[in-house]
């Protein structure tokens, strides 16, 4: 087996200052370890993560920057090692790429809280002391234990967003029992992870809720995902007619918003699960104590959690609501998601548009 040279040029496009604007880019990818699968990238999905890196709004970005972490492809070789995977395979990439592999997350696949901390898939810093860098790119080489296996039958371009955003909500759904047949779900926000949320609880058998801002959104919950109610969150009346009804709920607005009169909504002993990344969480004790309340916050989830994930929506035929999309409207698709204008994922068809 003829391992890749660790010259070869990947061709991908990177972020080079924080404007986030994004071009052609030419680097190389490691040489296959024996453990490794060199996968050539057909889709990846636009997270809201690429717009944060791009543009550094934490104040870590190391340009040039190659974003990109819901990444579906091909294996095109594996190394010696590898088990699980063979060239041809569909297989999928998400939010990081390497772990300790010894600690007590990592023991019970749950890397992604890996106590020495994961190595992100693109902006981070690997074991080897180099930069990762992302999906939108025409091929990534990663460790076996990082990889899912996507059922031949599953659009790889559906199973771009799984990677970050369906996982992310799919993760602590399954944990806090939210897939329990007729109790009911909240969902706050409905983006790319609340239209997941909704389609999960569907899934699940629960009995879902939309809050959102946007009006606008109602019929499209209702009719096109299937949601059983839309509520506009800043009506009132509609908020107050829920007090005490909901089982669940989860929260995905990034936003800033008030919490307590989300915590009203939930019955004695509900649970609200925040996936979003709010500047500030801030709600009466009240609130939480007086009903027997619980908050919990997740972010993606472990290596199992997502190949059973992957292997449920293949199963019940659940797949995102997707915008394809050639990279060299990458820049654009990042501005657009700042302004919320895509139903619901942009996922970038790399196979056909990066030569």
């Amino acid at each position: 087996m003829s391992s890749e040279s660790a010259n070869e040029n990947c061709l991908g496009y990177a972020a080079r200052d924080p404007s986030g604007v994004l071009s052609e880019y030419k680097f190389s990818r490691r040489a296959l370890g024996i453990d490794d699968i060199s996968i050539k990238i057909t889709h990846c999905g636009v997270c809201y993560a690429d717009v944060i890196w791009a543009r550094n709004k934490h104040g870590d970005s190391k340009y040039p920057l190659v974003p990109g972490h819901e990444i579906a492809g091909i294996v095109k070789e594996v190394g010696s090692n590898v088990l699980r995977f063979k060239v041809g395979d569909h297989i999928g990439v998400g939010t990081y790429v390497n772990s300790c592999r010894d600690c007590e997350y990592c023991n019970e696949g749950f890397e992604v809280y890996c106590a020495k901390g994961s190595v992100y898939t693109f902006n981070g810093v690997d074991a080897d002391g180099t930069i990762t860098k992302g999906g939108y790119s025409s091929h990534i080489v990663v460790h076996e234990r990082y990889c899912f296996k996507i059922p031949d039958n599953y659009p790889l371009a559906s199973a771009a967003p799984l990677l970050c955003a369906g996982i992310t909500v799919y993760a602590p759904m399954k944990r806090h029992k939210m897939n329990q047949p007729g109790k009911s779900l909240g969902v706050i926000g409905l983006g790319g992870l609340g239209h997941m949320a909704v389609k999960f609880g569907k899934a699940f058998g629960l009995h879902v809720t939309v809050f959102s801002t946007s009006v606008s959104k109602k019929e499209e919950a209702l009719s096109q995902l299937g949601a059983d109610k839309f509520v506009v969150s800043s009506d009132q009346e509609q908020m107050t007619a829920l007090v005490k009804s909901l089982d669940f709920l989860i929260d995905t607005a990034s936003g800033d918003h008030p919490f307590d009169p989300y915590m009203a909504l939930l019955k004695t002993g509900g649970t609200l699960v925040l996936v979003g990344f709010p500047s500030e969480v801030k709600f009466s004790p009240a609130s939480l104590n007086l009903g027997m309340k619980t908050i919990s916050g997740s972010v993606t989830g472990g290596t199992k959690d997502t190949q059973e994930m992957i292997d449920f929506c293949a199963a019940h035929e659940i797949h995102p609501m997707i915008e394809i999309i050639p990279i060299q409207y990458a820049t654009e698709a990042l501005e657009r998601l700042v302004k919320k204008d895509v139903k619901y994922r942009f996922v970038i068809d790399i196979e056909n548009s990066l030569k």
